[in-house]
């Protein structure tokens, strides 16, 4: 069983001779309590080729202290980490090992560093004794466990400041300037982890960064190499249930689509077509639990906005009681494909693509002389899509039509997304448009679903003795929510499809 606890922290370098200064002079700080030393010792696993580390990620086994465990820490943004914890086990616990299959796959991590600390910890309260901080003074000695620079080592004390649970993160500002005015400076390395890697490694000749993108085909690797990292970067969001975690997987799956498709010219699509076709299998699973999560939420607003006289019969308990029988079935499906053989080869798949690109001749191009026509390609796409839409009756017809024009004014979109760091503000604003008549669309086919939802809880609740009344309201007030976008279309469509629009992309 493991449990996650949000970490957010400050470390500076110290020595043995730092003395804290009066921390009581920090705004908010009322009292510094000496808690003691401690001992922790912690052995960190990795892969041989150091993946987890590349990504700021650090997993530990440690001994000492008040949390000897398993902890897994997982970057969120500056100061700040998800550390998700595990029992203290022999072996790396199954509910760590889930977390890191994105990244790690089918290689085994090991004990690549020992990490002995001697702490000296302090706690800072507030006026009522409540526990704002801790402040630890770490003296390390870090060893390395790999064949490579096995048994070399590095020494140096640290000064962590962690904040307590729902305490403003602005005492951290507070207090660094007091330890700034006492010669105390931020620490360089994000992590011990990170610094005894650079400290026992064997000198070597440092990594070439990637130069900046100039070609047509360097400016599309670009933006495929980002979504392939969302992807992995998000799998243990997914596996955590973090909010909209399943929605913005799924989005890096369809922008990797939209551009194997988009960008034939430059990507030899004999090898993207099959990663197009396993990135739908993937985006189809996704969909199961997150159309059901946008139908929950559409659903609950829309009962929630009625008045109390309105709402006849145990609709909330009804409501509830489905979509927790469904997202239970949905979750444990996605939970099954991102743990399936299929899933992990579609990963090395994209790796491997991105380490040899299969690039046709257009991809050594400048970006202007090929992005744009690949984007005003699928932009036509969608204009005989939407011309079909307006021309299409009211009903299930133009429901369907609507549908169709919805998915290209994505890809219209994605597509324009891929070309912005190339074509600049041009690509943007028409990015800008393409979503606006994607939005319309959406809200669109979000009410056709919900109208066939609301159809099948009417049919349950008058089977089971209840009123119906509320689900039919409901479902009135959808079907004249599709008729307003449906109305509002047009105009949506007049702004996004001027000329002027398209030309500036060619400039």
């Amino acid at each position: 069983m493991a449990d996650s606890k949000r970490e957010v922290e400050r470390k500076y370098e110290a020595t043995a001779e730092t003395r804290l200064p009066d921390l009581t002079r920090a705004a908010g700080v009322s009292a510094v309590v000496h808690r003691g030393p401690s001992e922790l010792d912690a052995v960190y696993y990795d892969t041989e080729d150091l993946r987890l580390a590349a990504d700021s990620l650090t997993l530990r086994r440690r001994t000492g202290g008040d949390d000897a465990g398993w902890h897994l820490k997982i970057p969120v943004s500056a100061d700040v980490r998800d550390e998700i914890r595990a029992p203290l086990t022999d072996t790396l616990p199954p509910a760590l090992g889930d977390l890191l299959r994105s990244r790690v796959r089918h290689t085994p991590v090991n004990p690549v560093v020992r990490i002995l600390s001697a702490r000296d910890v302090h706690h800072l309260l507030d006026a009522d004794g409540a526990l704002l901080a801790e402040l630890s003074v770490d003296e390390v000695l870090a060893e390395r466990l790999t064949e490579e620079g096995h048994g070399a080592t590095s020494a140096w004390t640290e000064l962590e400041v962690e904040l307590a649970d729902d305490v403003d993160p602005t005492l951290l500002d507070a207090v660094e300037r007091r330890l700034r005015k006492a010669g105390v400076r931020p620490s360089a390395a994000p992590s011990k982890l990170s610094r005894a890697l650079a400290e026992t490694a064997p000198d070597k000749p440092r990594r070439k960064r990637n130069p900046a993108p100039r070609t047509a085909g360097d400016h599309v690797l670009a933006y495929v190499r980002r979504q392939v990292t969302a992807l992995v970067e998000l799998d243990p969001a997914v596996r955590r249930e973090l909010p909209d975690s399943v929605h913005r997987m799924r989005v890096a799956t369809r922008r990797l689509r939209s551009a194997f498709r988009t960008y034939r010219t430059v990507l030899d699509r004999s090898v993207t077509d099959p990663l197009r076709d396993e990135l739908k299998w993937l985006a189809a699973e996704l969909g199961v639990d997150r159309d059901q999560e946008v139908l929950d939420a559409r659903l609950s607003s829309r009962v929630a906005a009625l008045p109390d006289t309105l709402v006849l019969g145990p609709v909330d308990a009804r409501l509830r009681l489905t979509s927790v029988a469904r997202r239970t079935g949905s979750r444990r499906r996605v939970a099954s494909v991102l743990d399936a053989e299929r899933y992990l080869t579609l990963l090395d798949a994209l790796d491997a693509l991105l380490a040899d690109p299969p690039l046709r001749p257009a991809a050594a191009r400048t970006p202007r002389d090929t992005l744009p026509r690949a984007v005003l390609k699928d932009y036509e796409r969608l204009a005989t899509r939407v011309g079909h839409a307006l021309d299409r009756p009211p009903g299930e017809e133009r429901d369907v039509a609507m549908h169709e024009a919805r998915k290209a004014a994505k890809r219209v979109r994605y597509a324009a997304e891929a070309a912005r760091p190339a074509l600049g503000k041009p690509a943007k604003r028409f990015a800008k448009r393409m979503k606006a008549v994607q939005s319309v669309l959406g809200d669109h086919q979000d009410s056709v679903v919900a109208r066939d939802a609301l159809r099948t809880l009417g049919v349950q609740a008058h089977g089971a003795g209840e009123s119906a009344f509320t689900w039919g309201l409901l479902y009135g007030r959808e079907e004249a929510a599709a008729e307003a976008r449906e109305r509002e279309l047009p105009e949506v469509w007049a702004r996004a499809s001027r000329p002027g629009l398209r030309a500036a992309l060619e400039r």
